[in-house]
C-alpha cells in the first residue's frame, strides 16, 4: 500500500509539475507577473514533494541516491527545479526559467513512468499505461483549445466581412467586437501550445517505450510536430511580427486543418498509433 501511494503521489507531483509549465510558458510570452507568481508557488511546491521522496529514499536505503541512472535522474530533475527556483527568485530571467522547466519537465516523466524502477511487473504495467492516458488526455485538452481557438478566428472573420460590407443587423449585434474575438483567439492558442508539448514529450516516452524500434518517420508523429510548429509560428506572429487582424486568423484557421488531418488522417497512416481499448 505504501508503494502505490508513494506511486501516485509522484504522478500527482509530475501533473502539478505540467500546470507550473504552462504557467510559466503564459508569463513566458505574455508578460503576467500573477501566472508567475501561481507557477512560482506551485513550483516551490514540487520542490517540497521531490525533496521528500528524495529523503525518503535516502532514510530508505541508506546512501545517496546517484549510483543508478534512475536513481540519477531523479536527483537531476531536482536539481533542475531547485535551479528554477533560485532564477526564478533572484534573476527572473523569464527565457531560462521556462526551458529549464520544460527540460527538467521530461526528467521527471522519464523517471516516473519508467517500469523498469518497479519491482512489480505489474505496477509497471500499470504506470505505462496511466502515462499513455495522461499523454491522450493532455493531446485531446491542446486540441480542444485550438479548436476554440479557432472558432474565434472564425467568428472574426465573419465579424470582419460583416463590418467591410456594412451588413448591419442582428447577427453583427450578436457577435462580439474584433478585438475581444481576436485576444480569446490568442488565449486559447498560448493554452493549447505547451499542453500539445507536455503531450508530445510523454507521448514519446511512451513510445520509446511500449513500441521498440519505433520508426520516427511515423506520420503521427510528423503531424504532431507539424501541428505544434503551425501554432507556434502563429504565436510568433502575434507576439515578435505584431501581426494581427484578418491575416493572422487566416493563419490560425490554416492551423486548425492540420489538427484535422493530424487527428482522422495520420493516425490512421500511422504504424502504432492507434486508439487502445
Amino acid at each position: 500500500m505504501s508503494d502505490v501511494f508513494m506511486t501516485r503521489l509522484h504522478e500527482f507531483t509530475v501533473v502539478l509539475y505540467a500546470f507550473c509549465v504552462l504557467l510559466y510558458f503564459f508569463d513566458f510570452i505574455h508578460h503576467n507577473r500573477k501566472a508567475n507568481r501561481t507557477a512560482f508557488w506551485l513550483l516551490a511546491f514540487v520542490w517540497v514533494l521531490q525533496t521528500v521522496f528524495l529523503f525518503f529514499y535516502m532514510n530508505k536505503t541508506g546512501r545517496f541516491p546517484v549510483l543508478t541512472i534512475f536513481e540519477g535522474l531523479y536527483f537531476y530533475s531536482w536539481v533542475l527545479v531547485t535551479l528554477s527556483i533560485v532564477i526564478n527568485h533572484l534573476l527572473r530571467v523569464d527565457f531560462i526559467v521556462f526551458f529549464t522547466n520544460i527540460l527538467g519537465f521530461t526528467v521527471m516523466a522519464i523517471h516516473t513512468f519508467a517500469p523498469m524502477q518497479y519491482h512489480s511487473n505489474i505496477m509497471a504495467k500499470q504506470l505505462v499505461s496511466e502515462l499513455l492516458l495522461i499523454h491522450i488526455t493532455m493531446a485531446i485538452l491542446s486540441y480542444g483549445a485550438f479548436s476554440l481557438s479557432f472558432v474565434f478566428s472564425l467568428l472574426y472573420l465573419l465579424q470582419y466581412d460583416l463590418l467591410k460590407r456594412k451588413k448591419w443587423g442582428t447577427r453583427l449585434i450578436r457577435l462580439a467586437d474584433l478585438e475581444k474575438l481576436e485576444r480569446l483567439s490568442y488565449i486559447l492558442a498560448v493554452i493549447g501550445v505547451p499542453m500539445l508539448l507536455l503531450a508530445l514529450i510523454l507521448g514519446l516516452q511512451w513510445a520509446f517505450l511500449k513500441v521498440p524500434g519505433m520508426p520516427w518517420y511515423d506520420m503521427k508523429i510528423i503531424g504532431s510536430f507539424l501541428l505544434l510548429t503551425a501554432y507556434s509560428v502563429f504565436l510568433y506572429l502575434r507576439i515578435a511580427k505584431n501581426l494581427s487582424g484578418k491575416k493572422l486568423a487566416l493563419w490560425n484557421t490554416a492551423s486548425f486543418l492540420i489538427v484535422l488531418i493530424n487527428f482522422f488522417l495520420f493516425g490512421r497512416l500511422s504504424s502504432f498509433h492507434l486508439w487502445y481499448s
